[in-house]
């Protein structure tokens, strides 16, 4: 008797396909498969037939892993200051509220460099970093009713979890619920899932996205559209959205206005795509690389700014260049300076900045309190502004769409154990953002 493959319980697809048979028997499975996760089709064609038989394979090959701790690799970070280092590590099945994930891809941020170079004061070792990620759902425990096996998901470091104070309130994307613990590198019951060598291995911004697996809070996750690339999508976890968020949500640059942005990174180059979006009629990228400058016109910027061109301070150039000074101004460097400089490059009156680059532990901001007196006003931004759950998938179809770039950021693609080169490219300012592929 062929074989038959059972789909949500109540659909059947004939699989007269030996190799379907093969692929269930080498599984272990009787020749009835219940796969709950996709919809019946008819498979009229080898290349269907091929891209349904991986999902079937990536699906059991789950399954089999559900309530088991997993070895895989990961790079860990054992110390501030010192390179990562590719190593085999223990994943322990998910808890009351946690998601366990397979990590397809994930972005290489100024974020994860801040904390391997010590200037983060919640930074803990040993950890895995990473928090761009994208991956597939591999199992979930108690109580968690909102994801299944086989969802496609981008790890949140905000969360959401739509019951906090915070999370009730139109003004903030900020969640309180989980924050404490989060910041201590653990999961919400105090401990971590992590283990490596028989020690415990912290965790990091509620993701830990440099490991093949990781178990993330089941608010710290949202679902996105399957067909979307993974390994493009994962960057919307973090910088794109930040940057393209600063310009659309904190600041609500408008039509006509005048926009400066400090450093071309990956986190700036989107806050000139959210200007250019709004329709800024200018955009001035401001950059001590002048190699970032044609880039930065792909994504909006009408003109460019290298400081180090100019003898005198950077904000009097662009008061006396723009007829008074900027409409807004985004920081994205995470330097104190230049903070006080994008807001002393603003317009009197109505001028706004946004710090958008984090600074290093205990470093403080400083200008005159006149600037503030006259009118301009300063602001801050995490994550754009965006409520991650609800708008990361929002931003993933936009991204579909065709309505925001999104693959133009990827600038180098490698494996896991080509991490530190990702790193180096970063602070030689010779990439936008690499993803590594796990």
């Amino acid at each position: 008797m062929q074989p038959v493959l059972l789909i949500r319980r109540n659909f059947q697809l004939l699989a007269p396909a030996r190799c379907l048979w093969r692929i269930l028997r080498r599984k272990k499975r009787t020749d009835e498969c219940r796969v709950h996760k996709y919809i019946a089709i008819y498979l009229a064609d080898c290349q269907s037939c091929c891209r349904f038989l991986k999902k079937i394979s990536a699906h059991t090959t789950m399954s089999d892993t559900v309530g088991k701790v997993i070895t895989c690799k990961a790079a860990v970070a054992w110390e501030a200051k010192k390179p990562l280092v590719i190593e085999e590590v223990q994943v322990a099945p998910p808890k009351a509220g946690e998601v366990r994930l397979k990590v397809v891809a994930t972005g290489v941020c100024h974020t994860d460099a801040y904390t391997l170079d010590g200037h983060d004061s919640e930074g803990k070792f040993p950890c895995i970093l990473g928090h761009e990620g994208g991956g597939i759902v591999e199992s979930v425990g108690d109580g968690v009713t909102e994801f299944q096996i086989g969802d496609h998901v981008v790890p949140l470091y905000i969360p959401q979890c739509r019951d906090c104070k915070f999370c009730k309130s139109p003004k903030t994307n900020l969640c309180s619920k989980i924050r404490t613990t989060q910041g201590q590198g653990v999961m919400p019951d105090g401990t971590t899932r992590f283990t490596c060598k028989g020690s415990e291995v912290f965790h990091f911004m509620g993701c830990s996205t440099f490991s093949e697996y990781t178990v993330v809070s089941e608010i710290s996750l949202c679902k996105v559209d399957p067909k979307a690339p993974l390994d493009t999508v994962c960057l919307l976890g973090c910088g794109i959205s930040t940057g393209y968020g600063a310009a659309l949500n904190t600041a609500k640059v408008e039509p006509g206005s005048t926009c400066a942005i400090f450093g071309l990174g990956a986190v700036g180059l989107a806050a000139a795509m959210g200007c250019k979006e709004a329709g800024a009629a200018t955009i001035i990228g401001v950059d001590i690389n002048p190699s970032k400058f044609e880039t930065g016109k792909k994504f909006g910027c009408t003109e460019f700014v290298n400081p180090k061109d100019h003898q005198e301070p950077i904000q009097n150039f662009l008061v006396s260049h723009i007829d008074g000074g900027l409409d807004y101004t985004f920081e994205c460097v995470g330097n104190v300076n230049t903070m006080r400089s994008a807001l002393e490059a603003c317009h009197k009156g109505w001028g706004t900045s946004v710090i958008v680059g984090v600074a290093a532990a205990g470093q403080e901001i400083s200008t005159r309190p006149f600037q503030l007196v006259t009118g301009r006003t300063w602001k801050g931004t995490a994550f754009g502004g965006w409520k991650s759950k609800d708008s990361v998938p929002m931003l993933v179809e936009r991204y579909m769409n065709k309505k925001m770039m999104v693959d133009e950021f990827v600038t180098q693609r490698m494996p896991l154990d080509k991490i530190n080169e990702a790193f180096q490219l970063m602070h030689e300012g010779k990439s936008i953002r690499s993803v590594v592929q796990l």
